[in-house]
């Protein structure tokens, strides 16, 4: 976990919510290691890219616009750029940063604004104080082209959700991902 503890190092003194995202969240909601990780993701709200950018500035943005990486200057980032890539200059090191909607106290998913969440409980933390995005968004992400990693954290994380987050997945992969394996495995559990 010696990406994570850099992580929590470089975004020290960043005082707006953040979190982080991923496979790596899914390891930190359950408190271990399950796989290995190719990366680590950061989810951040777009209304505070500035000043993630400001604190990181001895590090090199490129936005990801189609696919393709573009360098990030000083723009306003909208819709549907939601991807950053960041290189520490000096070391060489990467995060991927996701910025990620907030609407009038609820979080919004980028990918069909009917699914929402509360912004208040957006963000988990370790009991050693770290952030990172709530699981079952996490596992909502994970339900378009689903990988075999997926599966394996689906697996491993959903056992662990509370009831309520259990039903909410349950509804937002009947409207995101219709049809898809999980939902069969959700309703058993519900009934």
């Amino acid at each position: 976990m010696k990406i994570i503890d850099e992580t929590k190092k470089w975004l020290q003194g960043y005082d707006r919510p953040w979190g982080i995202a991923g496979g790596w969240a899914i390891d930190l909601f359950i408190g271990r290691t399950t796989r290995d990780h190719s990366d680590v993701e950061v989810a951040v709200l777009r209304t505070d890219q500035h000043q993630l950018k400001a604190l990181l500035a001895d590090w090199s943005f490129r936005k990801v616009i189609n696919g393709k990486f573009h360098e990030w200057n000083e723009e306003e980032l909208v819709l549907p750029i939601h991807e950053l890539h960041a290189v520490l200059k000096e070391t060489g090191d990467e995060l991927e940063v996701l910025l990620n909607e907030v609407i009038a106290d609820h979080w919004v998913f980028r990918r069909d604004p009917t699914i929402t969440y509360p912004a208040s409980s957006l963000f988990l933390k370790t009991k050693e104080g770290l952030p990172y995005l709530h699981p079952a968004v996490v596992l909502l992400y994970k339900a378009k082209g689903t990988r075999p990693k997926d599966t394996m954290d689906f697996q491993i994380a959903y056992p662990l959700l509370e009831k309520q987050d259990r039903k909410w997945l349950l509804n937002t992969l009947q409207i995101h991902t219709p049809g898809h394996e999980w939902i069969s495995q959700i309703e058993g559990d519900l009934e």
